[in-house]
């Protein structure tokens, strides 16, 4: 497979990954076993890719948040989202100072697949029975702002865990019943914290002289493809949200999981 293959195909599983409930950190640490290690930089463009997506679906409301901020609702709303980006920066640079490294292997991520769609299956049920008592509710509380900004540190601890899915299904459980609201604050807070990661990343990176050797035109097509895909992704899953659980990608994910388990030997 040529080098400029594999990064369109990179790319493009960066973007359908980023978002959806499914970790996108696994599937790359995986798809890398076969399409090739990539380099700090690519990964970090690649993720950029997926942010700029997001950025352009949410580019209203993000501005009605910039130019509302003296409207009482519309202030608290950007407060919590700053509060959950804080803790997530907070727990972030901790975890880096404790000198943690992310897994390169198959197994703790196929586990962590496993896990994480058991997890948001018996979620999902606690979810819909909270929101049987409490009634719809799309408002965010100071409680899912935190807890959804520690959930965002569990899942850059543990690869396979997905921030998306974990971000999404604290708010579901602590509060928000709403699907669509939950999913947008996930969203939404996920765009400071990845810029400050891909920042701080870029920035390691350039110190380490790691720009000079990079292939630019593999990582054009592969952030390219990211944004593409990303956006595409996204729009699918916030129209699929409204009338759909997440059961299906629970299943996909607990599915993986088994395969990559029982395919160990040959992935190593």
């Amino acid at each position: 497979m040529s080098d400029l293959l594999a990064a369109l195909l990179l790319g493009i599983i960066e973007g359908i990954t980023e978002f959806l409930p499914i970790s996108s950190t696994g599937h790359l640490l995986i798809a890398e076993h076969w399409l090739g290690h990539r380099s700090d930089l690519f990964n970090i463009a690649i993720q950029a890719g997926a942010i700029l997506a997001v950025v352009l679906i949410y580019w209203q409301r993000l501005w009605g948040l910039l130019v509302g901020l003296r409207e009482p609702a519309q202030r608290d709303y950007a407060l919590k989202l700053a509060v959950a980006f804080a803790v997530t920066a907070v727990g972030g640079l901790l975890v880096k100072k404790l000198g943690w490294t992310l897994p390169d292997t198959i197994q703790p991520i196929a586990w962590a697949l496993i896990l994480g769609g058991v997890w948001m299956v018996l979620a999902e049920h606690f979810a819909a029975k909270r929101a049987q008592a409490l009634g719809e509710r799309s408002a965010i509380t100071w409680t899912v702002a935190i807890l959804v900004g520690i959930a965002q540190v569990v899942a850059g601890v543990f690869p396979g865990t997905s921030r998306s899915g974990a971000t999404i299904f604290v708010a579901l459980l602590f509060g928000t019943t709403n699907r669509v609201a939950a999913t947008e604050f996930a969203f939404l807070v996920g765009i400071p914290t990845m810029f400050a990661a891909t920042g701080y990343e870029l920035l390691d990176v350039y110190k380490s002289g790691g720009l000079a050797h990079e292939d630019w035109s593999a990582l054009s097509i592969a952030f390219v493809a990211s944004a593409v895909t990303a956006f595409i992704a996204v729009k699918w899953l916030l129209r699929y949200i409204q009338s759909h659980r997440f059961t299906a990608f629970a299943i996909y994910r607990a599915v993986l999981g088994v395969a990559l388990l029982w395919f160990l030997p040959v992935a190593h």
